[in-house]
């Protein structure tokens, strides 16, 4: 067993799966950095060179198969942090009359059904650790509660079925100690958020670090934004 606090983060390569590995590489945290292809990720190679503690691991995360044996492969490891970053927002302009199947589909796996595969695959790995926690990045357009607009039904309704997934793990894995929350990161300038986003990457992953470095059972299943407020389901 590594005795150092370790985290993994899926979609580790861009936007704030690769600022939350830089940061917290920089605090000292072992980094398990996973993404489809390490090999042709030129800014996460960058910080595996800088920080000798940053790992990087193949792991496209519908590939359940890939998922698993990269568990057995880290299966001696303790995973104080399990961030479930990498998602998708599929088509744009998918509102009333646009919507297909198959895009929904698609989103629907990366964003709702992989996060769930990933606890699974590495639970143990959790359980085994000093911290015991699980991070969805989810979104503020998944709250039900919140939704004024309409519109954006493929990424809003992912978003709000992984939502629900972390709130049944925050029941199903309490007895084992392990604490399961959802994100929000804000609109945050990245590909997905675009341009005009109002939050930089590096405040949006430092407001998240904040949480995630701090949070065990008083924050099990909440849905918080990324400066702590909490977000109505």
């Amino acid at each position: 067993m590594i005795s150092e606090q370790t985290i993994l983060i899926t979609g580790a390569n861009r936007g704030i799966g690769l600022e939350l590995s830089d940061q917290f590489a920089a605090d000292g945290w072992v980094v398990l950095a996973c993404c489809r292809n390490p090999a042709n990720a030129e800014a996460l190679q960058t910080l595996a060179n800088r920080y000798p503690a940053l790992e990087l691991h193949a792991l496209e995360v519908t590939d359940y198969a890939q998922m698993s044996s990269l568990s057995a492969q880290l299966r001696e490891r303790s995973i104080d942090i399990l961030l479930s970053n990498a998602g998708i927002y599929g088509p744009r302009g998918a509102n009333f009359g646009r919507v297909k199947a198959a895009d929904w589909r698609e989103v629907f796996e990366v964003n709702s059904i992989a996060p769930m595969m990933l606890v699974q695959a590495f639970v143990e790995q959790v359980a085994a650790s000093r911290q015991k926690l699980v991070a969805v990045m989810s979104s503020k357009m998944g709250s039900i509660a919140d939704n004024g607009s309409g519109g954006s039904y493929i990424y809003r309704s992912s978003k709000t079925a992984v939502n629900q997934v972390v709130r049944n793990l925050s029941i199903d894995l309490a007895g084992r100690g392990i604490s399961v929350l959802s994100l929000h990161p804000g609109w945050v300038q990245t590909d997905m958020g675009g341009a005009n986003a109002e939050i930089s990457v590096g405040d949006s992953a430092a407001g998240l670090k904040t949480i995630l470095q701090v949070a065990g059972p008083e924050q099990n299943g909440q849905f918080l934004e990324f400066n702590g407020d909490p977000i109505p389901w």
